[in-house]
């Protein structure tokens, strides 16, 4: 049986797999993804034929069950990845502090106790280190740190890291305290992408969802929201 060398990954609350492919184009082998809607979870496995989608509600999912399916051992997972539903901290939404989503770090954290994987990445927006928010984050950030791992944060956006779209977010960074190697984020790249530069057939864009402005080709792209209002102009029509 050959042995797979590149590293591991397992994605939480995974959706169509935004991040698999970042995972993907660096060279790791995703073992696992999970996530609650169905929608997303085909495309996923539209995308990603040949990595297991498990369409559950995490809070299901246990330890155990994965690590068996998985035929691994405690801390041989490389990289945990987890994209928490930021609904309720965004400040494009209600920031409700009662949201029970705002619970579900949670569940990633019960994941990081149990497999122990080297790393862990956590990716949501902004809006969770501002304003009635700010205490969950210093929650997250507690409870993370008290795990065994150096722990980094940093808000980054992703125009500076070759992806052709403005979308500002907070990651969390671990790696496992008994490795040698530090948390350590990506130099930014001053050479941003604009909209011509990866659809230049495309004339204008709007986001439509929160406001009916147009932006030139010449622009950045608008952050890629989960609704289907964004739309194209293309060829003045």
């Amino acid at each position: 049986m050959e042995i797979n060398t590149k590293p591991s990954v397992i994605s939480l609350f995974c959706g169509a797999g935004g991040s698999s492919l970042g995972y993907q184009l660096s060279g790791c082998h995703e073992l696992l993804g999970i996530d609650i809607d169905s929608i997303p979870c085909q495309t996923f496995q539209h995308n990603f034929p040949l990595t297991p989608i498990w369409h559950r509600d995490l809070t299901t999912v246990e330890i155990e069950e994965v690590l068996q399916y998985l035929d691994r051992e405690v801390g041989q997972l490389d990289v945990l990845d987890s994209s928490l539903p930021c609904q309720g901290f965004s400040i494009c939404g209600s920031r409700d502090v009662q949201d029970q989503r705002n619970d579900l770090f949670l569940e990633t954290v019960r994941f990081i106790a149990g497999l122990r994987p080297k790393v862990f990445l956590i990716e949501n927006v902004t809006g969770l280190m501002k304003g009635k928010m700010r205490r969950k984050f210093n929650q997250i950030l507690f409870q993370l740190k008290s795990m065994g791992y150096k722990v980094k944060w940093k808000s980054i956006n992703t125009i500076y890291y070759n992806v052709p779209q403005s979308r500002q977010r907070l990651i969390f960074l671990g790696v496992r305290e008994d490795l040698p190697t530090e948390p350590t984020f990506p130099q930014p790249n001053s050479k941003v992408k604009r909209l011509k530069n990866v659809l230049s057939h495309v004339d204008f864009h709007s986001r439509g969802q929160f406001d009916k402005k147009i932006k030139h080709p010449e622009s950045l792209s608008y952050t890629i929201t989960k609704s289907r209002s964004m739309f194209f102009v293309q060829d003045g029509a």
